[in-house]
């Protein structure tokens, strides 16, 4: 019988080259494209505000193509940082490099040939912001390592995927960020450390049995309030961005739906069950799109 539930054995093509490159599918997480949405929507915001609703298209073009190719390779990179340990966990002891079904010099070179493809993209953009994406690279390469060393990699990891935000701002207005944009980036920073405290929720106990760090160990008993805490310094920073930029009711009207959706998500983690964890992990995704729409639409309604 097929296992539904493992993606390896759902398409396992019997061809060597074939199943090579599906290994590193499954690497860079190609099933998987919840990393590559929540990247996604913070970058399309600050892009849509930094244009005033009419974004370049090679530049969307460009920071669509990068933010995938950059939460690819920090999949590949990610999963060489972690190959002693994801066997040891429920969740990820079926990755490629867990079950030694590739080499790590191959997650390596995934994560060079990405980033390259990634970095000459971005050679495209004017100066500044080929000179912001060398600090991308270098937060996206150090995240994995950081849960060795200290419990908030949940912080590290809201640096690199905000890090779009200052980017994309300077690639469409090619000025130094403004307070608008880092108001975005402390958003996605908070925003980040909110979902992957949920993540590392559903993996706190495998965590703690092979002593990785994380926010949900360091919260401890308290997680879902400090959770609560930062999902209201979240929608703070939303307020804020929405009060500099004059957006309207389109936009309040979504912050009013994306705090239901954090409510919604206190609720499935009110008794830290690991699949709910998850759920709510993903139920992010909709607050990423909520806030992106109340952004078009504050654009697209005039006098609104």
């Amino acid at each position: 019988m097929t296992d539904t539930k493992n993606p390896t054995t759902i398409f396992n093509p019997e061809h060597p080259v074939l199943n090579r490159l599906w290994q590193y599918a499954l690497l860079v997480r190609a099933n998987r494209p919840i990393g590559a949405l929540l990247l996604v929507w913070p970058m399309l915001w600050a892009l849509w505000l930094a244009s005033h609703g009419r974004p370049d298209p090679w530049v969307l073009i460009v920071f669509l193509a990068g933010t995938w190719l950059m939460r690819a390779a920090g999949c590949a990179i990610n999963d060489f940082a972690d190959r002693d340990f994801d066997g040891h966990v429920t969740r990820t002891r079926n990755r490629p490099l867990a079950t030694g079904r590739i080499r790590p010099g191959e997650a390596i070179g995934v994560f060079l040939v990405l980033s390259v493809i990634a970095f000459l993209l971005v050679l495209s953009m004017n100066r500044l912001t080929v000179i912001l994406s060398v600090a991308g690279v270098l937060l996206a390469a150090s995240y994995p390592f950081m849960k060795r060393f200290h419990h908030l990699p949940q912080v590290h990891l809201g640096a690199a995927f905000g890090w779009a935000v200052p980017m994309v701002w300077t690639a469409q207005t090619d000025h130094v960020p403004s307070r608008l944009a880092w108001l975005i980036f402390i958003a996605a920073v908070l925003w980040a450390t909110i979902y992957d405290t949920m993540y590392a929720m559903a993996d706190r106990e495998d965590d703690l049995k092979i002593g990785l760090k994380s926010t949900a160990i360091l919260f401890g008993d308290a997680d879902k309030l400090i959770i609560g805490i930062l999902q209201a310094l979240m929608i703070l920073a939303l307020y804020l961005i929405g009060h500099d930029a004059n957006l309207g009711w389109p936009y309040d009207l979504a912050i009013i739906i994306a705090a239901g959706l954090f409510i919604y998500q206190q609720m499935l983690i009110a008794y830290r069950v690991p699949e709910y964890c998850f759920r709510a992990f993903l139920n992010n995704n909709w607050f990423g799109l909520v806030i992106f729409l109340g952004v078009v639409f504050a654009y697209l309604i005039p006098g609104n």
